[in-house]
């Protein structure tokens, strides 16, 4: 299920609005492919989907209405389901949080006037472009492998060998690294934010005394918030939905202790044929995204601060 869908869909009415101001109805002439794209690709399915999750749909034969039977069987018999959401709780709320205080981190160290910069931030940005890759997951699993080039780093360190992927407690550590890793495009974002709070303000904050830290505590973070608000929204659905590594990586394992709930969906469905269920298992992490989109809007009021001063 595809959660940017609704974003795409409220710039293509945007649009749509501007040009039939200007020309009328010429502008659905103009917009009628992506029209036409979002009815077939996106809204269809979308609703499709929903009625999909209370029949027994398969490969194998027509789908027959069930009601609640697929929802009932996820939260009372099925423990993979259960183990999958714990495991997804768990990845979601340890990655997001490390990955953005990461971001910010280089964000920071980027804003300084230093020497070629530029090409420091090139090479910062580079891991979100290619690290959700099949490939680059493919080598995240050889880093870590227990003969791997992790390992014999540790080891020129006199560090024993760690079981990154074998162990039950350990392997989620290495999922959550490969996200943090791609910090990229928050860290561009923390950077715009950053260069556009006024100078003045960290001025008048050291002509009173104030140090770095109380400044970045004081100044920076209440100025960034509207880009925090944004970022946190953004890789938490993206969290989520997380899919390729932990496929490529762990394949659920060792124990399920990586078994994320994109690869229970995707077990449901391509493993097991069963669709009904798999598009249950769908609008149930829907509604949990929405809910979780809704609270931080709903909470945001308390610690977004803007710069006309109003929240």
């Amino acid at each position: 299920m595809d959660f940017h869908a609704t974003s795409d869909s409220c710039i293509g009415v945007l649009i749509m609005r501007k040009l039939k101001r200007r020309n009328g109805n010429v502008a659905y002439l103009y917009l009628l492919p992506w029209i036409i794209g979002f009815l077939l690709l996106q809204l269809y399915p979308f609703l499709m989907s929903l009625w999909y999750s209370f029949t027994n749909l398969s490969m194998l034969k027509k789908p027959v209405f069930v009601g609640l039977d697929n929802y009932k069987e996820l939260f009372l018999h099925n423990a993979d389901f259960k183990k999958s959401l714990l495991n997804t709780f768990l990845y979601v709320f340890t990655a997001v949080p490390l990955k953005l205080a990461f971001a910010l981190f280089i964000a920071m160290l980027l804003n300084m006037k230093v020497k070629g910069i530029s090409t420091f931030k090139t090479l910062y940005y580079l891991p979100s472009i290619t690290g959700g890759s099949v490939g680059i997951s493919i080598l995240w699993r050889f880093l870590f492998n227990k003969s791997g080039f992790v390992n014999n780093l540790l080891s020129k360190f006199g560090i024993p060998a760690v079981n990154w992927l074998g162990s039950p407690n350990v392997a989620m550590i290495t999922l959550v690294l490969l996200t943090v890793w791609q910090f990229g495009s928050s860290m561009v974002l923390f950077l715009a934010a950053i260069k556009q709070i006024p100078q003045e303000l960290y001025e008048a904050a050291y002509v009173d005394g104030a140090g770095k830290v109380r400044c970045f505590f004081k100044i920076t973070i209440p100025m960034i918030t509207p880009i925090v608000l944004f970022n946190i929204i953004m890789q938490l659905i993206n969290a989520f939905q997380e899919f390729s590594g932990p496929f490529l990586i762990t394949k659920g394992g060792p124990l399920k202790s990586t078994y994320l709930f994109g690869l229970l969906i995707y077990d449901t469905s391509f493993s097991y044929l069963k669709m009904g269920l798999a598009s249950a298992m769908s609008w149930i992490m829907f509604i949990i995204i929405a809910i979780m989109t809704f609270v931080i809007f709903k909470t945001s009021g308390y610690w977004i601060y803007y710069q006309d001063g109003g929240k």
